[in-house]
């Protein structure tokens, strides 16, 4: 029988429907010796919270996240909270015990999250930063290629990830579902938000970044916040690009915008070696595009991957071959991957540490838009 894993969520956003989906799922479909459990759902405004609940599951209800950590009956807190809300939230769950998973991006800034690191390993509590792409199956088909030495030595990595959401000037920014778009929440733009999947993914397929140079813009200057009525300054960069260098002497492309009519939710990222290349598209996830340069050449070309076979990294787990899933899916994944860590001791990434990494080279980024010189990204380096 499995062991009851109660769960704290705080946040009743589009994050906390996809942490809320992952653990109602993940026992469905995965073996596991833990059990999440919808103990708790915490948002400070009552009737959403109860609202909420009602529809995922959860027990009970708490408008203060405080009085949820002082909670006996929680085990595991899940952070779905703006940005600016993370450390402090973080930092307590951890002198409490808890086990922690916190959304995307650890924090504002890396000294904020250098300061959470410092506070989580201090506590010893499990943790875990949720960068979901990582779980997408033809992601981590991916890395298990690069790991295997598919590609051979890499020359080149680039990435995009382009929306179009801000483009009216008439969008007010803060308050409720456009905090993004208020600095002093969400601490940067598209670098914190976007960007930030693609260098995670990056430094997990492709090893660390040593310097990085930087353009960023914001194309309107001016708007009016929802919860002071006034229009005041945009803090934060609509849209970043940015060259790279990686440790191991690959160079790099990243941009990022919300400013590209036509773009939902544009994330690419393709990757060149010495013996062959891969690329993937958020729009056709199940997909791998793969080219192996050692094929024979009259039938040398792209192939393209469906990955949905029961060899394919997590598919054993869903339907028949020839079935794909969906984005849903990814936070099932990493939420199966997180326990099974617990029950063998070997934590699933990528934790606090880890994205902290992604934090430091965020700011390298908005370091060198400001400069516009090459900037040394600082690493945090292993685990103590």
């Amino acid at each position: 029988m499995s062991k009851k894993l109660n769960v704290g969520l705080i946040g009743c956003g589009f994050m906390g429907r996809t942490h809320s989906n992952a653990h109602r799922k993940v026992n469905n479909f995965f073996d596991l010796e833990y059990q999440p459990v919808l103990k708790a759902i915490c948002d400070c405004n009552g009737g959403k919270a109860a609202a909420f609940a009602k529809t995922w599951g959860f027990e009970s209800v708490e408008t203060d996240w405080k009085a949820l950590l002082a909670r006996k009956d929680i085990d595991l807190v899940d952070i779905c909270l703006p940005n600016n809300l993370h450390k402090e939230v973080a930092i307590a769950a951890a002198k409490a015990g808890k086990m922690i998973i916190c959304e995307k991006p650890l924090a504002r800034d890396g000294q904020e999250g250098a300061a959470m690191v410092k506070a989580i390993e201090k506590a010893g509590v499990p943790n875990l930063v949720s960068y979901n792409y990582r779980r997408i199956p033809a992601v981590t088909l991916a890395k298990q290629l690069i790991d295997e030495g598919k590609l051979g030595r890499i020359f080149h990595y680039r990435a995009k990830f382009l929306q179009d959401w801000t483009i009216s000037k008439d969008l007010p920014q803060g308050g409720d579902g456009l905090w993004r778009l208020d600095v002093k929440v969400a601490g940067s733009g598209v670098t914190g938000d976007l960007l930030a999947h693609c260098i995670d993914t990056a430094l997990w397929l492709n090893g660390s970044m040593t310097t990085v140079n930087a353009m960023t813009e914001t194309f309107i200057k001016e708007r009016k916040h929802q919860l002071t009525g006034k229009v005041e300054k945009v803090g934060i960069d609509d849209a970043c690009a940015f060259l790279a260098r990686f440790q191991n002497g690959s160079l790099a492309t990243f941009e990022s915008t919300r400013y590209a009519r036509g773009h939902k939710a544009l994330y690419t990222f393709e990757i060149n070696g010495e013996h062959a290349s891969i690329a993937w598209d958020l729009h056709d996830l199940h997909r791998l595009q793969y080219f192996e340069h050692r094929d024979e050449g009259r039938l040398r070309g792209w192939r393209s991957i469906h990955v949905t076979d029961g060899d394919h990294p997590y598919m054993d787990k869903w339907w028949v071959p020839g079935l794909q899933i969906g984005y849903e899916h990814s936070f099932v994944h990493q939420l199966a991957d997180f326990i099974q860590g617990l029950q063998t001791n070997k934590p699933a990434g990528p934790t606090f540490r880890d994205a902290l990494e992604t934090q430091y080279v965020c700011d390298a980024v908005l370091k060198s838009a400001k400069t516009g010189r090459w900037e040394k990204v600082r690493h945090c380096g292993p685990k103590p």
